[in-house]
């Protein structure tokens, strides 16, 4: 349990409330959202709500941490893969998309935080990390002789991501999913533009 959390009670636990706080952030955006309208939303009193965690502020963390905690174990995995840089490039945006499908509505409240409070300045801060990390990997792709050399990596990267973010605005999961048909997609379209023919 992170520090500052506290123990549910039955039938409220804290995963219930963050996906209802998610849900009403996205609605109304989170400047727009009052602890009565997560309260309305969730059916339960706002004390109710204080007894899992502080605030609204602390569930925007909650929840921007766990689409950006997500993004960084891709990092962290791809980077002790024995590949060259393209194939780990490849591999982060394949595992990036199945994250976007798998944590959908916290990838979407990621990606509309504007920087108003702490907790989403945070995020944006955590999110230029991020970037900056697909950047050099885009950098070492291009040194290796596999990308071509000339567009610049950081808008590489942000054209890359671009258009896996996109997916926030379109996707609707099915019963039939098939995010891993989606990512596959993605990474065809978005490579073939990018590798140098050898």
């Amino acid at each position: 349990m992170q520090a500052g959390t506290r123990r549910g009670r039955p039938g409220h636990d804290l995963e219930s409330v963050l996906r209802g706080a998610v849900k009403v952030f996205t609605e109304r955006g989170y400047d727009g959202t009052s602890m009565e309208d997560l309260s309305r939303e969730l059916g339960i009193t706002k004390s109710a709500i204080y007894h899992h965690v502080a605030g609204k502020e602390e569930l925007l963390r909650l929840a921007t941490d766990r689409a950006l905690d997500g993004l960084f174990a891709l990092l962290d995995d791809i980077s002790v893969l024995d590949a060259p840089a393209m194939t780990r490039l490849e591999e982060l945006a394949r595992r990036s998309v199945l994250l976007l499908a798998a944590e959908l509505p916290f990838v979407t409240l990621l990606l509309r935080v504007r920087g108003n409070t702490r907790a989403e300045r945070r995020a944006l801060a955590r999110r230029r990390e991020f970037d900056i990390a697909v950047a050099s990997l885009v950098t070492q792709a291009r040194d290796e002789g596999d990308l071509r050399p000339d567009v610049d990596p950081a808008v590489i990267s942000r054209l890359l991501y671009g258009m896996i973010n996109s997916v926030v605005e379109w996707y609707r999961p099915r019963r039939a999913d098939r995010s891993a048909d989606l990512a596959d997609a993605i990474v065809a379209v978005a490579f073939d533009g990018l590798r140098l023919q050898h």
